[in-house]
This record gives C-alpha cells, sequence and structure tokens, in this order.
C-alpha cells in the first residue's frame, strides 16, 4: 500500500500518473473522511477515477458512483463439470444470444412473466416516475449492454461449470445519474463553489437535490439487482436446455460495484461510494472478473480497513477503447480467445485482454483485501457490440 498524502491511500502497483493526479484532486475536497481509497485496478474515469472508494461526510458526489448505477456481477455455481459439456458449445452460446438482448440501445419486445414480476416490484418501490428518464425502462430489464458487460460459461479450479455475467442499470440508470451530475453542477455554479474538478460537484445532505438523489440511486441500485437476476434465470434456462437436465444452483453470488452506501468507518458514519470497486469486508462473497479470455475470481473479503473494507472489481484497462482497435488485431484477439467459445467479430478489439491490465497482478496487489475461493476459467464468451 502507498500513502499519496494523508488522504489519498494506493493498493496500485501498476498506476498511471494521470490516475493519481485525477484521485488526488477528490481528497482535496473537505467532507472526505479519512481518505480515498485507490483499487489495485485503478485507472482515469469520468469525473472520478476508477477503482476508487470514496467516503464523504454529509454530502455525495454523483459522479463518485459514475452514469452506470448499479453496474457489478452474478454467478451461479452448478452440480455440472467441464467434463459433462459437449464439446461443441456454439448452440449454447448461440442460445444465449437469443434468450439476453445485447449492445446499447437494444431491449426486449416483450415482458416474460417473471421480468413482469420484477418490473411490477420495481414499479410499486419507485415512488417516482422512472418513464421521465426512459419511457421503456421496463423493457430494458433483462438486458446485457454493451461494452465490457459480458455472459460467459465458465469452469473453476475442480472443473464446476459456473455461469457468469456483469451488467448494471442499463440506459436508465445512465439517465437518472447524468441528470444528478447535471443538478450538482448547477448547484456548485449557482453557489459559486470552486472544484478541483467540474465534475466532482456534490449535493449536500439535508436540501431536496441530495434527498432526490439517493432515493432514484438506490431505485436505480436495485433495478441493476434485478436486471443480472433476470438475466442470470434465463441463461441457467438455455444451459438446462443444452445439458438437458435441471439445473440444481449449489451457490447464487451477487455483488454491485458502483455504488453509494451508508457505512461506518473510523470511528464516524460516511456515504461510502464504490467506482469500480466491490465490499470486501470480513466474510462477505464477492466476484472479481478478469479481462475477455482471462481468469476471474470468486473471493471472500479480508475486512481490511485502511482499504474501507473494499477490493478491486476487474483488471482495469490500461488501454483507451480508441487505442485499443488501433493498437491491436483480429488474430490477436482470435489467440487470446483459443479454446473459448466466443464470436468473432471486430467489434471486441477494444475488450481484448492485452489492453487490461494482467489480472494475476491486480489479485497479487489485492492479496491483503480479498481472499480467492475459485479461479474461472471461460468455456463460453457472449458480448454486445
Amino acid at each position: 500500500m502507498q500513502r499519496v498524502n494523508d488522504r489519498l491511500m494506493n493498493w496500485a502497483s501498476l498506476i498511471e500518473e494521470d490516475t493519481l493526479r485525477q484521485a488526488e484532486k477528490a481528497s482535496r475536497l473537505p467532507f472526505i473522511h479519512p481518505h480515498i481509497a485507490l483499487m489495485p485496478d485503478a485507472h482515469l474515469g469520468k469525473g472520478a477515477t476508477v477503482g476508487s472508494v470514496i467516503p464523504t461526510l454529509g454530502a455525495l458526489i454523483p459522479a463518485a458512483v459514475g452514469v452506470d448505477i448499479g453496474c457489478g456481477m452474478a454467478a451461479v455455481r452448478t452440480r455440472y463439470h467441464r467434463d459433462d459439456l459437449r464439446s461443441d458449445l456454439g448452440p449454447l452460446r448461440l442460445a444465449i444470444e437469443r434468450a439476453v438482448p445485447l449492445s446499447a440501445g437494444v431491449y426486449n419486445t416483450r415482458l416474460t412473466d417473471s421480468a413482469r414480476e420484477r418490473v411490477d416490484q420495481l414499479a410499486g418501490a419507485a415512488g417516482f416516475d422512472p418513464g421521465r428518464y426512459a419511457k421503456n425502462w421496463q423493457l430494458q430489464l433483462g438486458t446485457l449492454g454493451s461494452g465490457n458487460h459480458f455472459i460467459e460459461v465458465c469452469h473453476d479450479e475442480n472443473g464446476a461449470v459456473w455461469l457468469f455475467l456483469h451488467s448494471g442499470s442499463r440506459g436508465v440508470g445512465n439517465k437518472i445519474a447524468s441528470h444528478h451530475i447535471r443538478v450538482a453542477q448547477e448547484i456548485m455554479t449557482q453557489r459559486r463553489i470552486t472544484l478541483p474538478d467540474r465534475d466532482l460537484a456534490y449535493l449536500t445532505e439535508g436540501t431536496e437535490e441530495f434527498a432526490a438523489y439517493l432515493h432514484e440511486l438506490r431505485w436505480a441500485q436495485s433495478f441493476a439487482l434485478a436486471n443480472r437476476d433476470e438475466m442470470m434465470d434465463r441463461v441457467v434456462a438455455c444451459f438446462a436446455a443444452f445439458v438437458g437436465g435441471p439445473v440444481e444452483e449449489l451457490e447464487r453470488v451477487q455483488c454491485h460495484h458502483n455504488y453509494t452506501e451508508q457505512e461506518t468507518h473510523f470511528g464516524k458514519q460516511v456515504w461510502l461510494s464504490r467506482k469500480g470497486a466491490i465490499n470486501a469486508a470480513a466474510g462477505v462473497p464477492g466476484l472479481i472478473p478478469g479481462s475477455m479470455g482471462d481468469a476471474s475470481y470468486v473471493v471472500t473479503g479480508r475486512g481490511n480497513e485502511q482499504a474501507l473494507n473494499s477490493s478491486p472489481h476487474g483488471a482495469g484497462r490500461s488501454y483507451s477503447r480508441s487505442k485499443a482497435r488501433k493498437t491491436f488485431t483480429r488474430q490477436q484477439l482470435r489467440e487470446a480467445m483459443k479454446g473459448i467459445e466466443f464470436r468473432d467479430t471486430d467489434a471486441f478489439l477494444d475488450e481484448i485482454p492485452q489492453a487490461y491490465k494482467p489480472i494475476d497482478v491486480v489479485m497479487r496487489d489485492a492479496a491483503d483485501l480479498v481472499e480467492i475461493r475459485h479461479t474461472l476459467r471461460q468455456l463460453v464468451n457472449v458480448k454486445g457490440d
């Protein structure tokens, strides 16, 4: 661990100066308590650093969660062994791609019974009209998105088959976050508050704007959780059809990595915003995916208080998407994905493993933050363009 200053701690051995500078700006805010923790996968982000844990007293920074509110992971351990699967996994990939809408702006055309039940629960709990952010928000439930979101079939070190996915609150969460980031920025302008970065605009506890953001943030976090559950149920059904038998879930793990909760740290109750970080309190299960084609991990938190009971959420980018597309080739992607069933397309060049930090380095840096329970290797990869 590197103490950058009294209000910034860093667990990343691979980190760029721009990332440290961005986090240092956030650490200057007067309501940080006691310090910001940078995770081993930290990299430059919009507004706040991805892979940062930001504890605040009496204020919330909407950009400290970001626009994909509630983004996170879900995993199911099945009773099946990799040897139970036939060698041609193409039909399984195609079935999943038919069952779950992929890519940005691609949603369901109708609600399944399970999605309708989840939508009704979300609508009843909202206390506001989500339709003012996205008229079709109901049809977004059970959809993946694009970028680094994925669905995978994996096996662990014992050969057990896992179903694994990564997604968040989709378009409706993005619109909610973007609205409140703008509101915070307008307030800063009205009050003539100077910030080290405009995207660090904040909302003060006790105000209507703070209460509105917190309420809608929590709703979007619930939407993200329900979205992953809906997709996972569809993936389980696809897998059951592929193996020709029921899928007994031996374990289901869910974790957000873009969210805010109230927690107690160093003697004070704070608003803890994890942007690209998971809860790693002692004994808490978590999921840390590697990049496309790399290993992923099922972990248990060690409860490292200096790290604010947090850990990395993945590998962390080392190349921007535009630079990755210019640097890497389709052949390199094929080599990286050798032995894995995936859709072979140029659209995934920016997700090639070489565009990310080596996950083994990230996990080595995280040794004091989490304990590794299982190491997962991919059999099938599904992504949106």
